[in-house]
């Protein structure tokens, strides 16, 4: 019988076909492919069994429940709300990170001093008593001499997990959005505010605060969705009355 050109190719594959299966020949581990397209020569195979990995690194269980143990910082701490007490959030905000990384349990006259002591740091900078989420990083890192970190457009989750590490957090906020859980404030609340996240809880779906705006702000507890909807920065007119249109982001100090 003569044989074409596309019988002898069969005949040719079904005695190599015979011949692995008889003497067991050793599979190459690199093949050159005349199939696949280009670029795909020397191809390893490997001998075990590839393992499938999922698509996205899943996200760390984290607990229900966390809390950070910081102290509160009152803003006004003897109770006097006229000028610089009145604007003093920021910074009670930040001394609130600032005495748990040092251990300090504060007094009113050390949380008195050191307040002033900041005021006189943002003054020798020409600032004015409202300062943005950029220069309260320049205090909390140049002054107080803190790690951070600012986070843009954050989540609910991103927030959890840094409280779960045990990273305080500071946000500025709109105080009227705030004032809708928080009626310890006058006269509606604020326009701009800060304060420290310091924990949560999903039971309840809050985040657990120090609110330094308030004689009442130790361990305040603002539902999740409300206290992400009021974070705004100062925005770029400086004007307090624009806080909606402030940017959303926030700082987390790094232990």
């Amino acid at each position: 019988m003569k044989l074409t050109l596309p019988n002898l190719a069969t005949l040719i594959v079904l005695v190599l076909v015979a011949l692995f299966y008889a003497s067991k020949i050793e599979v190459p581990t690199k093949l050159t492919s005349l199939y696949l397209g280009k670029n795909t020569a020397n191809i390893e195979i490997s001998p075990t069994i590839a393992q499938v990995l999922p698509s996205s690194t899943p996200t760390s269980i984290l607990p229900a429940q966390a809390l950070i143990s910081a102290p509160f910082v009152p803003q006004a701490p003897e109770g006097n709300w006229e000028q610089p007490w009145q604007d003093t959030c920021e910074e009670a905000a930040l001394l609130v990170a600032y005495y748990y990384y040092h251990q300090q349990t504060p007094s009113v006259a050390d949380i008195k001093k050191d307040l002033l002591a900041l005021v006189d740091y943002e003054s020798s900078q020409s600032w004015s008593h409202d300062i943005n989420l950029s220069q309260m990083n320049q205090v909390a890192t140049d002054y107080l001499k803190l790690k951070t970190q600012i986070i843009e457009n954050p989540s609910i989750q991103t927030i959890k997990q840094q409280i779960s590490q045990g990273n305080l957090i500071v946000i500025p906020a709109a105080g009227k959005i705030l004032f809708q859980e928080n009626k310890n404030f006058s006269h509606g609340g604020p326009y701009y505010h800060n304060l420290a996240i310091i924990g949560y809880d999903d039971k309840s779906q809050q985040f657990i605060t120090h609110d330094v705006g308030t004689r009442k702000g130790a361990f305040y507890r603002y539902s999740y969705n409300l206290l992400m909807k009021s974070i705004h920065d100062l925005p770029p007119s400086n004007n307090k009355e624009d806080i909606l249109q402030g940017d959303t982001k926030i700082i987390v100090l790094l232990k």
